[in-house]
């Protein structure tokens, strides 16, 4: 379910079609680009690329920050090295599509560290997760508070084998 989504009236929302909360420009640009690929640069480095001071580089990518175009700056790690080797996609249908149903399944779903990301969707299933465990007897915990603490009905579990295509930057180059 997509909370805030009413097809029979055209409501989709404030999480679909919303406008830019700031115009970007081409400095804006190349500053994104550039924490995209590597996020660990300096201040100083960054400047070099996009042919500014350090102070003014400094003051664009806090506007960025503070306007929510740049969320998080965060590590990626490898689950398996660090220790999960099973990486399990879950799609989850749960009981009662009412507010407290949804409520009580995100409760749940932000309190179990194992589900890496979880997303509301919209098709068959109601949310698609992404776990990790170190092993299969913790998977199962996992998929049983789904079901006992976060109403979940239905589930259908993926193994990961491996990898396709790492998370990508956008692609914020305006294309011709």
């Amino acid at each position: 379910m997509f909370s805030g989504l009413d097809l029979t009236t055209g409501d989709f929302g404030d999480q679909m079609f919303c406008e830019m909360a700031i115009s970007l420009d081409l400095i804006d640009l190349q500053l994104l680009e550039a924490l995209q690929l590597d996020a660990d640069r300096s201040n100083v480095e960054l400047a070099r690329v996009v042919s500014l001071s350090p102070a003014a580089t400094l003051n664009r990518v806090r506007r960025l920050k503070e306007s929510g175009v740049i969320s998080h700056i965060v590590a990626r790690l490898d689950p398996t090295l660090a220790g999960f080797p099973l990486h399990v996609y879950v799609t989850v249908t749960v009981q009662g599509h009412d507010d407290a149903g949804h409520r009580r399944f995100e409760e749940a779903v932000r309190g179990m560290p194992e589900v890496i990301s979880a997303d509301w969707v919209t098709g068959e299933t109601d949310a698609i997760l992404i776990v990790v465990a170190r092993e299969v007897a913790e998977l199962q915990r996992v998929l049983i508070r789904l079901s006992t603490r976060g109403g979940a009905t239905r589930m259908m579990t993926m193994l990961r084998l491996q990898e396709l295509k790492p998370v990508s930057p956008l692609p914020l180059a305006m294309s011709d």
